[in-house]
């Protein structure tokens, strides 16, 4: 996939990218010995154009060069290890992934998987106390092709995974940093577009660095959605999420865990460390709402306790955090389309 750049306008659109990547791609080309011509022409660069050392391109001329050159090279490396990567190679990554149970899970398959297709790069997630990274180990000389192939192909890589990342849990991840082990390029500028966050150059390993708690974030994504994200798989890396799930989360496990404390806006606020404007403001925005998700909550600790335990309708409602048995069966009723009596007959023995 190619790198991030700034999301495009309907007008004008955004030339973020740097020429410089494109001069890469148009590299593999003349190394498989095919001509680049067919495909600069449907991404609409010109061969001036292209030999301009600061030029940008927009993030939609990317996708097009990129996506006309996986296909025609057969390669989604587009020639940076020592063997291809043929064209599905990344869907069949993904899909690798999908049944996992949370992001942290399907992360450590996909780094595991790359490996088997592509030994010249090791990829590994690490966690260290409240923060997790994708870290690169080159394991092969990445840069036989210049220093700007080796540039792509980190670049490349980092982006990949994080596009795939956000779209597995429908979820803006921001990144808590970014460094990479090369001096910073005349184009330094466009990292800012492609990894928000703190940057270094001159590290010892390629890296991002996001919050561990996206890891917990189950995965929101199903063969289907995966059949229509591959149809156009590039822009995955340009796509701005505004939804941010880790929220939600952290709410629902406050509900769960302090559920005294956790009553109202401002007890759930208070131990989120958050205004409750914030609050409620920030929900929003994932299109959520406190009281759906104490509904969630209340819901999923009563059928919990009407699986395990032989209370009576009554104590669990209580338990549960409704103010009576009556709200508690009409409430369940209409979310199950059973009673909690009925519910618990049709568990198994």
């Amino acid at each position: 996939m190619p790198a991030r750049t700034a999301p495009e306008t309907a007008s004008p659109p955004i030339a973020a990218t740097p020429m410089a990547f494109a001069r890469v791609i148009v590299a593999a080309y003349q190394r498989y010995g095919q001509s680049p011509a067919s495909a600069l022409r449907q991404a609409q660069i010109t061969p001036a154009r292209l030999q301009q050392a600061e030029a940008r391109i927009t993030a939609r001329q990317m996708e097009v060069l990129s996506g006309a050159a996986m296909q025609a090279l057969d390669d989604e490396a587009l020639g940076a290890f020592s063997r291809k990567l043929p064209w599905g190679s990344y869907g069949m990554l993904a899909r690798a992934s999908l049944s996992a149970p949370d992001l942290g899970v399907a992360l450590k398959r996909w780094c595991r998987h790359h490996g088997l297709l592509a030994d010249d790069i090791q990829l590994k997630l690490v966690i260290t106390g409240d923060s997790a990274a994708i870290t690169i180990a080159e394991r092969a000389d990445l840069g036989r092709h210049g220093p700007a192939a080796r540039e792509f192909c980190l670049v490349h890589v980092l982006r990949n995974i994080h596009g795939l990342a956000c779209w597995y849990i429908d979820s803006r991840i921001p990144l808590q940093g970014a460094r990479f082990p090369f001096a910073a390029p005349p184009h330094a500028d466009a990292y800012a577009l492609m990894f928000p966050g703190p940057l270094q150059f001159d590290a010892t390993q390629a890296a991002i660095r996001f919050d561990a708690r996206y890891l917990a974030l189950p995965l929101r994504r199903d063969e289907k959605a995966l059949r229509q994200m591959l149809q156009r798989a590039l822009p995955l890396t340009v796509l701005q999420y505004r939804r941010d799930r880790l929220l939600m989360q952290q709410v629902r496990q406050t509900l769960s865990a302090y559920p005294d404390q956790a009553h109202n806006a401002d007890g759930i606020a208070a131990l989120l460390n958050i205004s409750t404007r914030t609050l409620h403001r920030q929900l929003k925005e994932e299109g959520a709402s406190l009281q759906a998700l104490k509904d969630e909550v209340r819901f999923e600790r009563a059928k919990d306790l009407l699986n395990r335990s032989d209370k009576p309708v009554k104590q669990v409602a209580t338990a549960a955090g409704f103010k009576n048995d009556k709200s508690f069966i009409r409430a369940f009723r209409q979310a199950t389309g059973l009673s909690p009596a009925e519910f618990r007959r049709q568990l198994p023995e």
